[in-house]
């Protein structure tokens, strides 16, 4: 078993699934539209990867509402947690942490289907990420890590990755060339320019199919809440 991490687990919490709990809300719609524009940006796109560029930008909050959206649109969704320092997936949707990703790659666990659980929405599988491994980068940038990601895409339609973020740990370097498309979440006012630019550097350093970005954290006094604006922001096209 692995020890506990205090460092890299604190402060983690469950993410408001507004896909859900408001399904009819502004917000939700705005996960619908991001969700189409994904289709459409790539038909041939199955395994994406959502990221940052630092920490509290909200890569968490997309991810886990897009997967609901795709599950929506009946299609058989595999949201992997790929964070395995700051793990956020299983608190979301209320099931165990015991097994997951991490259990797989240290060979504890055999076959990417034994640490598969169901969340309570159809059609959405989720892979948590297992204990906290002392090596997260290393366990990621294994060869058993490049065949769960093509088995998964054999038999689930979409599969998405929350990955930690881009610039503070190599995590997300490690995943971006192995997945179809990389989307990067950008809060607004919680970051500069400077920064997204240095994000979008690395991932262009490192082959990402960067698709665009998620502006997070936008607010409207007309309608209050948050917006995903669609793609195209920073894209590489």
């Amino acid at each position: 078993m692995f020890k506990k991490h205090k460092k890299l687990i604190k402060d983690t919490q469950a993410i408001d699934l507004t896909t859900v709990n408001e399904p009819n809300s502004i917000i939700a719609e705005q996960f619908k539209t991001i969700r189409t524009n994904i289709v459409f940006s790539a038909s041939d796109i199955k395994t994406l990867m959502v990221t940052s560029s630092l920490t509290g930008e909200g890569k968490s909050t997309i991810v886990a509402n897009l997967a609901v959206e795709f599950a929506n649109n009946n299609k058989n969704v595999l949201l992997i947690d790929a964070d395995m320092r700051r793990p956020t997936v299983h608190k979301t949707f209320g099931i165990n942490n015991i097994e997951g990703l991490s259990t797989l790659l240290t060979k504890q666990r055999i076959g990417i289907n034994s640490c598969i659980l169901k969340s309570k929405i159809e059609r959405l599988n989720i892979l948590p990420s297992g204990p906290i491994p002392p090596n997260p980068a290393e366990l990621l940038s294994s060869k058993d890590m490049v065949e769960i990601i093509r088995n998964a895409r054999k038999v689930f339609d979409v599969v998405l990755l929350d990955c930690p973020p881009i610039l503070p740990v190599t995590d997300a370097r490690i995943l971006a060339p192995l997945v179809d498309g990389t989307i990067l979440v950008v809060r607004r006012g919680g970051i500069s320019k400077k920064i997204v630019r240095e994000s979008k550097s690395v991932l262009e350093q490192v082959r990402a199919n960067l698709l665009g970005a998620v502006l997070n954290g936008f607010y409207n006094k007309e309608t209050v809440g948050y917006y995903g604006e669609t793609y195209g922001s920073y894209s590489t096209k």
